[in-house]
């Protein structure tokens, strides 16, 4: 069984976005999602420097337009009328993704199109940085040392586990000041304390403004029911309902990533694959130290779409069949 993942903020690079533009669409599909979302893709993914797209207001957008585009590559177009990729049901057991990468996860599984999808993460990214600028605040990666006794120690300090990654990982969000606390006063057991190219304390209740502002909008977003599988970071669960996604998606802005628990849950759905859309790289890194004996691929350039078809044709085998993808069948 195959899973489709995305990665979240501090994948993007300057440059990133550029090898895309040779396949045939990008350009206009970019050009396009720039009208929607009100931000020039094609600059920050081709010409900005790093400091420009670490913006979380600009990172956010070009990280799923990227994954989107790569997606489209890799599945091929979208059904007129309909969300979602064509090509991926019945190819994908589950899709999955890190925070901000759950938007691009929302459409591979059918639940937003890709201009609702654009404006989200838009308005997501604005509202994120809006709340992260009243307060100098940041994350940092804890890698090593025992999960119970990282967690114990963040609590020392004031800092929340954003991210529970697995595989030895936690991120962990707080103030500049606790940050640079826990830089001097290292957990038990833990290699190395590394700052992330994030600009706020993500999934923390510094977002909490932010919440307040998606809630508002949501509740317009023309969502559908998932298609694929659709594993939530809320806690590992296979969510059946788009507007279960969309709640799940909103409330986790200012709630800790469990990634630990999305693993765990493609494990129990008999994963052999996966993939991670672009730009990938984090996701599979985590997933070779954590789901031993699981192929991965991570889409950096179109260069990597042979292979990951290749792959597709090997292992996909659809895990679970959602209530929308009986319907789907029935028809």
């Amino acid at each position: 069984m195959l899973v489709l993942v995305a990665p979240g903020q501090g994948a993007q690079k300057p440059g990133f976005l550029t090898p895309w533009l040779d396949l045939p669409g990008v350009t206009e599909r970019l050009t396009w999602w720039s009208a929607v979302s009100g931000l020039d893709l094609i600059h920050y993914g081709t010409k900005a420097d790093e400091e420009e797209i670490r913006d979380t207001a600009v990172a956010q957008p070009l990280l799923v337009a990227a994954g989107l585009v790569s997606a489209h590559a890799l599945f091929g177009e979208g059904i007129e009328g309909a969300t979602g990729l064509a090509g991926l049901p019945g190819r994908i057991g589950a899709v999955a993704g890190h925070s901000v990468g759950e938007i691009t996860a929302a459409v591979a599984a059918g639940v937003l199109t890709d201009e609702a999808a654009m404006v989200l993460v838009r308005r997501r990214g604005l509202a994120m940085a809006e709340a992260a600028s009243r307060t100098e605040t940041g994350m940092a990666a804890i890698l090593g040392g025992e999960q119970d006794d990282v967690v114990a120690h963040l609590d020392k300090h004031g800092l929340t586990p954003a991210n529970v990654n697995g595989a030895g990982q936690i991120v962990a969000a707080g103030t500049a000041e606790q940050l640079a606390a826990l830089a001097e006063d290292k957990p038990e057991g833990v290699r190395r304390v590394v700052p992330l190219k994030v600009a706020g304390a993500f999934h923390t209740d510094h977002m909490a403004p932010a919440v307040a502002a998606l809630e508002a909008l949501v509740a317009g977003v023309p969502v559908a029911d998932p298609r694929t599988a659709y594993v939530s970071n809320r806690d590992g669960g296979v969510v059946t309902s788009g507007a279960g996604v969309i709640e799940r998606m909103v409330a986790q802005v200012s709630n800790p990533v469990r990634w630990d628990l999305c693993m765990e849950t493609f494990q129990e759905l008999g994963v052999t694959a996966l993939i991670e859309v672009a730009p990938g790289g984090t996701l599979t890194g985590i997933a070779k130290r954590a789901l031993p004996g699981v192929t991965n691929l991570a889409l950096k350039t179109p260069d990597d779409l042979d292979a990951a078809r290749a792959l597709i044709e090997e292992h996909a085998i659809p895990a679970v069949a959602t209530p929308a993808e009986e319907e789907l069948r029935e028809a």
